[in-house]
Order: structure tokens, then C-alpha cells, then sequence
């Protein structure tokens, strides 16, 4: 109990106490985030309109790799992206291992296949006879594709939600690529992982507050967007 009261004590202070830190890696975590979330969702889309839309050989053993992208443990991804940024690995030369670029390829390999799963799913789930009836009043795939991107923006909206949030909650993959460089390449996981380490749960409590209402101040505009377009239904 003497914890808890000694967390619940420092708890404001250490948000309002006169250190901006927390402040700094917040808007730290928000670029970083913001960055990832805007690649995954236009490429996974991308992706996930071309599973959807164009034939090809092989189209359900894609659609399924996607689908197993959708389960992808961060650490792998993190590894993956650390084996291929490693200064003696392919890419090494780049000198992009520990930075934030490397943290948001490793966050884009864990969403793009959530988003272009979902975008797919959503996509495929349409009355085919709607397609059929966009290409026979000559339609062209530019216009095509708006079309069905609007019939589908409900799913499109839970495709940007959920990216976001595999994106704003991994942990594993940052620590791994990024390092948690203390004014570099330090978020809110990876410095609430820290702190519990260190036994600072007061500031580790600060800091999973404030990465819980960046959740849910995004997911409330993202709410309200969806809500707006679902009247339009």
C-alpha cells in the first residue's frame, strides 16, 4: 500500500512538477507514430486494393501471407529490420540502425499487413455485382477504385485504427532497432519499460497516462469520423 501511495503522490508531479521530458518523448512518439501510421495505411491499402481487384495466380496465397502478417510478433520484425540496418549487414552502409527511420520501417513491417488484410477483406466482401455494375457505366479504374474505396470506408477507417494502434503500442521492435536512446529515439513504451526497470513507477505510471490518451484522443476522432461516415450509409 505504501507503494501505491507513493506512486499516486508523485504522479502529478512528475507530469506538471516542471520537467518537460515527458512532454519531449510524447511529441517524440507522436511524429514517430504519426509517420508510421500514414506509410502503413497508404501502402497496406495500396496493397490490400490490389488483392482485392486485380487477378493474378496465386492471389489466395498472398491474401494469406497477409493474413499471417497480421499475427507478425514485433521482435521478428524488429529483428529483421536489425539483421538488414546492421552495420555489417546489406544495409549497414545506410547508417540508419538506432535511429527513428529504422523505428518506423520496423513499425511499418508489423501494420502494412494488418492494414492490406483488412482493406482486402473489406473489399472482397462487397456484392460483386456492384464492380460489375461500376465497370458497365464506364467507369474508369481511377474512378473504380474511389468508388469502392467509399463503399468500403467504414473498413477503411478500422484499417487506419487498428495500424495505428499496433503501430503507437509496440514496444519490442523499437527497443531493438532504435535502442531507446535517451533524446533520440526514446518513446513512451520504450521509456515506460525503462522506468519499471529502474523501480520508477511513478514516472512509468505518468507515462503510460499520457500514451493512453494519445490512444484515445486519436481513436476518438477516428470514432467520430466513422460515426459521420456511417449516417452517409
Amino acid at each position: 500500500m505504501d507503494l501505491i501511495y507513493d506512486v499516486f503522490s508523485k504522479f502529478f508531479s512528475v507530469l506538471f512538477g516542471g520537467s518537460d521530458e515527458v512532454w519531449i518523448i510524447a511529441g517524440r512518439t507522436a511524429i514517430i507514430c504519426s509517420i508510421s501510421t500514414a506509410i502503413s495505411f497508404l501502402l497496406g491499402a495500396s496493397i490490400g486494393f490490389a488483392m482485392a481487384l486485380i487477378p493474378f495466380r496465386g492471389r489466395s496465397a498472398v491474401v494469406a501471407f497477409a493474413n499471417t502478417g497480421m499475427g507478425m510478433p514485433p521482435v521478428v520484425a524488429g529483428l529483421i529490420v536489425a539483421v538488414l540496418l546492421w552495420r555489417s549487414g546489406p544495409l549497414g552502409g545506410l547508417g540508419l540502425i538506432y535511429t527513428p527511420v529504422a523505428m518506423i520501417i520496423s513499425q511499418c513491417i508489423i501494420a502494412i499487413p494488418l492494414v492490406s488484410a483488412i482493406t482486402a477483406g473489406s473489399l472482397m466482401a462487397l456484392p460483386e455485382s456492384l464492380l460489375l455494375q461500376i465497370r458497365s457505366l464506364g467507369a474508369s479504374p481511377y474512378r473504380s477504385v474511389l468508388i469502392l474505396g467509399y463503399e468500403a470506408r467504414l473498413s477503411l477507417v478500422v484499417a487506419l485504427m487498428a495500424g495505428f494502434g499496433a503501430v503507437i503500442s509496440e514496444v519490442g521492435a523499437a527497443m531493438m532497432v532504435g535502442g531507446n536512446l535517451s533524446g533520440e529515439t526514446r518513446v513512451l513504451t520504450t521509456a515506460t519499460v525503462l522506468l519499471v526497470g529502474k523501480g520508477q513507477f511513478e514516472e512509468a505510471i505518468a507515462y503510460g497516462v499520457v500514451l493512453l490518451s494519445m490512444v484515445f484522443v486519436v481513436a476518438s476522432v477516428l470514432t467520430l469520423v466513422q460515426s459521420m461516415a456511417n449516417k452517409r450509409v
